[in-house]
């Protein structure tokens, strides 16, 4: 089938760090996918190869509109995160559903949450009744964590790829060079408040610790932090050694995750990716004005069933209270880790979110048909 998949970047990480996981996979079983977004330059380091029936698209180009109104319209539209495509294509796509012989599917993939309406509404029809759409039904497609949502993005192989890394190696490609006893921490994060307490805590602790920090807003936060010069690779403070990284393709982002002791992450992408790493791991949420993201984290902690060690570091990293966070010793990173690894287990026993979305789209083809 052919795919029109929707992205409007808002977080160049996020969003379209989704939405390129999404086409890549749809891609790898077959699909054609035309992937539009508003902005695409992140996609030059995140997935520098491409992949193969996935085409990237400026939608902001009226020639790119006007040729792909020239060309058939998709089998199924994606709509990811209540984004709103040219009209031009909505009605190009609507006139095609309504006369052509092919049943066509319009989806609106939504973000990632844990909360209990996410069951209630998961696949229900919206029926579009004004618009170039009008007529047409649109569907509310959910990733989620349970057994009635969309699950979540996760290649075929990906136990395989796991059981055959090679840490060692691969973290001696990247540069870093770990001493046998650190604690080796991966940092992605917004600017946490907490963020300058745990780092001197870790400065003054009696362990070693290797922190690995992503470029962009991690970087400048701990750099602000710890008051060293943007652009410097790496600092020495106490027992904490700090060694910024650069940008890092979807792929090896992912293979950070998996050889790191500990993990904080943020957004939705990179939350779902460190649960798939089994190593544990603390989640950033991105801040909403009326302060929504405390029940949504809460439910998210609800749903791996989180030790009470967690919770209190994630509302204290999270800034939903004013309690200091302290550095996770050996028991209390074993505790994290029993639950993530469950959580893991249990989510691996379910449909991802692509074999889910391709059955879905068949069902409803065949419905048309009939």
């Amino acid at each position: 089938m052919r795919w029109d998949l929707f992205c409007k970047v808002i977080d160049n990480h996020g969003d379209l760090g989704v939405c390129w996981r999404l086409a890549a996979q749809l891609a790898a079983r077959g699909e054609t996918v035309r992937l539009w977004v508003d902005d695409g330059a992140a996609l030059q380091w995140m997935a520098p190869a491409g992949s193969e029936n996935v085409e990237v698209i400026d939608w902001a180009q009226p020639a790119a509109v006007a040729a792909a109104l020239h060309a058939p319209a998709p089998d199924v539209l994606v709509e990811a995160f209540g984004c709103d495509p040219d009209t031009g294509l909505i009605a190009q796509f609507a006139r095609e559903a309504r006369t052509g012989d092919a049943p066509r599917v319009w989806l609106n993939l939504e973000y990632l949450s844990a909360e209990p309406y996410v069951e209630r509404l998961h696949t229900l029809p919206s029926p579009v009744f004004k618009g170039p759409g009008e007529g047409l039904t649109k569907y509310f497609f959910y990733p989620g964590f349970t057994t009635a949502t969309g699950g979540l993005l996760r290649e075929p192989d990906l136990r395989q790829q796991q059981a055959d890394f090679d840490r060692a190696a691969w973290l001696a490609v990247q540069g870093v060079d770990r001493h046998p006893d650190e604690l080796l921490v991966l940092l992605f994060c917004y600017e946490p408040m907490a963020l300058a307490g745990l780092l001197a805590q870790w400065t003054d602790g009696a362990s070693r610790v290797r922190l690995l920090v992503t470029a962009g807003r991690a970087s400048a936060a701990v750099h602000a932090a710890l008051g060293t010069t943007a652009g410097t690779p790496c600092t020495e403070r106490g027992m904490l050694s700090v060694q910024h990284l650069p940008l890092l393709a979807q792929r090896d982002f992912d293979r950070l995750l998996w050889s790191c002791d500990l993990n904080f992450v943020r957004g939705e992408d990179s939350l779902v990716r460190a649960l798939w790493a089994g190593r544990p791991f603390v989640w950033q949420i991105y801040a909403q004005d009326d302060d929504a993201h405390h029940v949504k984290l809460n439910a998210w902690l609800d749903a791996i069933d989180a030790p009470a060690s967690l919770r209190r570091f994630h509302h204290a990293w999270n800034g939903i209270d004013n309690m200091s966070v302290e550095p996770p010793g050996p028991d209390v990173l074993a505790s994290w880790s029993a639950a993530v690894q469950a959580a893991q287990g249990a989510l691996h026993n379910q449909d991802d979110l692509v074999t889910q979305l391709l059955q879905f789209v068949q069902e409803r083809r065949v419905l048309h048909r009939n």
